[in-house]
């Protein structure tokens, strides 16, 4: 049976995940400015108690952005720490897939519209529709002003709004069906889509895992370097 670890910490939420014989465990907190002295601990009381050592994992799925610059470092620091020591692959994850995915698991929505505040007036976007069981990036993810953002070409039917990007709405001339402005990423459905990832064998090096942050300009905000 697979056993594949799970972490993101590119939002105000701190989460990990972990499949093992078929069981999905996960610990989320939201703990801005914590997740750097948080994950570590968190990875092991998670490990601890399904009884699993770290040397049983065979792959890491992390959150790889877009989203905070001082958290997607970590995420990534944290990864290669230990996929380098396991000789382990890695598994790179969009957050904005993530936040469809907890979109489609709490709420059922086959289509959704994933918004990140991306600070200094703009927001990560992402469109996704639901592909057995998958949401699955329809177009392309992009860094934008709020007025700028649009549904893909072709886009039909309701979508729902996830994140908080869509503390925007009033800008935003997509208008979903229901939203959640307060939803943040989960490890939980990192690892979903983590999993689908494993079983297409899009497992990568460890020294290849690079942050997504969709904007040149990475320099981060006072609010950036909070998470």
């Amino acid at each position: 049976m697979t056993t594949l670890l799970a972490l993101d910490t590119a939002t105000e939420a701190c989460s990990v995940a972990l499949l093992h014989d078929g069981k999905v465990t996960s610990h989320y907190e939201v703990i801005p400015r914590l997740h750097a002295q948080k994950l570590l601990p968190m990875i092991k009381a998670l490990l601890a108690a399904a009884g699993v050592e770290l040397s049983a994992v065979e792959a890491i799925a992390f959150g790889r952005g877009p989203g905070a610059f001082t958290g997607v470092r970590i995420a990534i620091g944290v990864v290669q720490g230990l996929a380098f020591a396991l000789e382990r692959p890695v598994l790179p994850i969009s957050n904005l897939a993530v936040l469809a995915q907890r979109a489609h698991r709490e709420h059922g929505a086959t289509q959704v519209v994933s918004a990140i505040d991306a600070r200094m007036d703009e927001v990560y976007w992402g469109c996704y529709r639901e592909e057995a069981g998958e949401m699955r990036l329809q177009g392309a993810e992009a860094v934008l002003a709020p007025e700028a953002a649009a549904l893909p070409d072709g886009a039909t039917g309701d979508w729902y709004g996830a994140g908080t990007g869509w503390g925007y709405a009033e800008r935003l001339n997509v208008k979903p069906y229901a939203m959640d402005a307060g939803m943040l990423p989960h490890a939980e459905d990192l690892l979903t889509l983590a999993r689908f990832a494993w079983a297409r064998g899009e497992a990568i090096r460890a020294d290849d895992a690079q942050p997504v942050y969709l904007r040149d300009k990475v320099a981060a905000t006072k609010a950036e370097r909070g998470v």
